[in-house]
């Protein structure tokens, strides 16, 4: 059955466009979602009416609406929605503007609120759907430099894990996907980002932060045809995985990671069992 996909942050060269490419192989319909549509016009254009670009600011909830209302009137629903719109900065916890912190908020977090919610009642009618939240390695393991990027992806771990629970009755599933470093445009603009940190003491740190970055730009491993077809490999298993790593280094790191979170958690048991009252 030809499926029917929603896929958010569509830019040239960027995991939203491998995630239609791949969607597209299979001869599924792809609505890709773009705050340059313009950006994707030739692109769009070999595939005809298979492929719909619908001008989007996912952080505006009612554009939202509306255009998951577009594409549901002209495909005539939508069966898989990929939340892959979001970026990040850097700074330090304590430096960090609080208008930075919450404009990362409104597009890595808020925004996925806002399609999931705009595209579940028309799921749970049909009784299917998938929704396949973009997080990060950096929302299973924090990233220094960029904890407050850590911080919404850390969040969409959370609110994925309880809606996967939540719609898993209704036929809907569920897929966290955590990309290590990709080869897309993402690390493009960080060579020309000066360091906005207002205090001295993290400005080193942050300036070797931003000088890896652009270092990496154009040489990351992450392939992102390779990891959108591994997302749609995973979804075709008869029993799907809750959550998916994508990369060697990004998997290396969360299992580093979580066996040492677990070994800490263990090595304390005694104090963590002593904080009940006593039977």
């Amino acid at each position: 059955m030809t499926r029917r996909w929603f896929i958010t942050g569509g830019t040239p060269g960027g995991l939203g466009v491998a995630f239609a490419e791949a969607a597209l192989e299979t001869g599924d319909r792809v609505a890709l979602t773009s705050r340059r549509p313009q950006e994707l016009a030739a692109w769009a254009h070999e595939y005809g009416d298979r492929v719909l670009v619908v001008p989007l600011d996912v952080t505006d909830a009612a554009q939202v609406r509306h255009a998951v209302q577009t594409v549901e009137d002209e495909f005539g629903g939508i069966d898989v929605v990929v939340n892959n719109a979001g970026r990040g900065w850097f700074g330090s916890i304590e430096g960090m503007a609080e208008s930075t912190v919450r404009a990362m908020f409104e597009l890595n977090f808020f925004a996925v609120l806002s399609v999931a919610r705009a595209v579940l009642p028309g799921m749970r009618a049909r009784g299917s759907g998938w929704i396949v939240n973009v997080s990060s390695v950096a929302g299973l393991v924090a990233a220094t430099g960029f904890g407050y990027y850590s911080a919404t992806k850390f969040a969409i771990e959370a609110v994925t894990e309880t809606l996967r629970e939540e719609v898993a009755g209704q036929g809907i599933s569920v897929l966290t996907v955590e990309p290590g470093a990709f080869r897309t445009n993402a690390y493009a603009g960080f060579a020309d980002e000066p360091v906005a940190e207002p205090i001295p003491e993290y400005r080193d740190m942050l300036e070797q932060v931003k000088a890896t970055f652009v270092e990496m730009d154009g040489v990351q491993p992450g392939d992102p045809r390779r990891g959108a077809r591994a997302v749609l490999a995973a979804m075709a298993q008869d029993s799907p995985p809750r959550r998916l790593v994508l990369g060697n280094g990004g998997f290396d790191a969360v299992v580093d990671t979580l066996e040492g979170a677990l070994a800490d958690i263990r090595s304390n048991e005694e104090l963590s069992r002593s904080a009940d009252f006593p039977d």
